[in-house]
């Protein structure tokens, strides 16, 4: 039976399957979709998705668990959307969202799909943490819990849960302080910002996080906003507006380039290293901001920066978005994104992998260990690079 309620249902079928959606700026390799670069078949590439889910709600083909899978590979990179020729680029990631949608009201999702969406939902994280284990990041930093300060800093749920991220937020905190900038966080009273959630197709759940948070962020006055996570950056800016949430929103990226810009922050020294940055697609695609993080980076005395064969508006993605981070349909292959782009950063004799991304931070880290670079390539936020610190967790 055909889905008569499809929003894009007359605009999907323009794609005829060129296949621009999986090169590069350059055109120099045919693998810069994470979904296609992992699995090197037709229906994991953009145009092949499309093709899929037209199938679908035309009722040619039956659901099944096979093409839930294919739909929710996607990592919402948008290198698509940069390489499409056709007037239907912009709308391309929120076609497959958009069957995404369907697939949530008919029940119908991968397992892992499922479990993070209850998570979230249950315990406003997708690890199924309790809220209390929340502000354990911070623990020791002696951090102002907010209370009418120049800005709210957002930490999110990597950076308040993952192991690894805690070490980006530890450090971006330090750095704030260290600049001088009044700040106070949330703690435990955080929850999920909705960014992925909104991707994998839960409307009422997206809808439900936004007006929580921004009942939240009213009641404490805030009006600027810094996050850490470029995921919470983009939900912030561009869908908390569509609930009546409008903040000044930065990434944390662009308040230490401005800082650095005015004379007002200096960086950490280091001793000498090559460092590749790893543009996040929702501080660069999503956003337009490439310019904070290498600016950052280069303001670091000690520190070269060199750039990897794909970068800016053609970076590979990690694989870790829309929701993939945890639930992790890209992973499992030599071919998966993450590896890839690790031996990409040490092909360009980058000593560091620089990201200013929680997600990409752990995996582009875990990446490195599974290719054993770990004697040869270290992975590090940018603002672990700018406070001069290790990880510290």
């Amino acid at each position: 039976m055909a889905l008569l309620d499809y929003k894009y249902k007359d605009v999907i079928h323009r794609c005829f399957r060129c296949g621009y959606c999986k090169f590069p700026g350059d055109w120099s390799d045919v693998t810069n979709c994470p979904a296609y670069a992992r699995y090197r078949l037709e229906s994991y590439s953009a145009g092949g998705r499309l093709w899929l889910i037209r199938a679908w709600i035309e009722g040619e083909i039956e659901w099944s668990q096979h093409l839930a899978e294919i739909v929710y590979a996607c990592a919402a990179c948008k290198n698509c959307v940069e390489k499409c020729p056709l007037p239907f680029r912009e709308d391309i990631v929120q076609m497959v969202v958009a069957a995404r949608n369907t697939m949530v009201a008919m029940g119908r999702l991968p397992a892992a799909v499922k479990t993070y969406l209850q998570n979230v939902q249950l315990h406003g994280n997708p690890y199924g943490l309790a809220a209390k284990r929340r502000g354990a990041w911070m623990q020791g930093l002696d951090v102002a819990t907010y209370s009418g300060q120049e800005f709210l800093y957002f930490v999110g749920c990597e950076g308040a849960y993952d192991t690894r991220a805690k070490g980006a937020a530890r450090a971006l905190a330090l750095l704030l302080r260290k600049a001088g900038v009044s700040f106070g966080v949330l703690g435990s009273d955080e929850t999920a910002d909705g960014n992925d959630i909104e991707l994998l197709g839960e409307e009422g759940l997206t809808e439900a996080l936004a007006e929580k948070n921004i009942r939240r962020f009213n009641a404490g006055g805030a009006k600027k906003i810094i996050t850490l996570s470029p995921h919470a950056y983009n939900a912030f800016k561009n869908i908390y507006p569509r609930f009546g949430g409008r903040f000044e929103v930065f990434h944390y990226t662009q308040i230490l380039a401005d800082l650095i810009g005015r004379g007002k922050f200096q960086a950490a020294a280091h001793n000498g290293a090559a460092v590749a940055f790893h543009d996040p697609c929702f501080l660069g695609r999503w956003n337009n901001e490439y310019h904070a993080p290498r600016k950052i980076l280069k303001s670091i005395p000690g520190l070269r920066l060199v750039e990897m064969e794909r970068s800016r508006k053609s970076t590979l993605c990690c694989g870790g978005g829309s929701g993939n981070y945890v639930i992790d349909l890209l992973g499992g292959s030599e071919d998966s994104p993450a590896r890839l782009r690790v031996r990409e950063a040490h092909a360009a004799g980058a000593g560091v992998l620089a990201v200013a991304c929680p997600n990409c931070l752990t995996m582009l880290e875990d990446a490195v260990k599974v290719e054993g670079l770990e004697e040869k390539l270290s992975v590090r936020d940018v603002a672990e690079l700018a406070n001069g610190a290790q990880a510290d967790v």
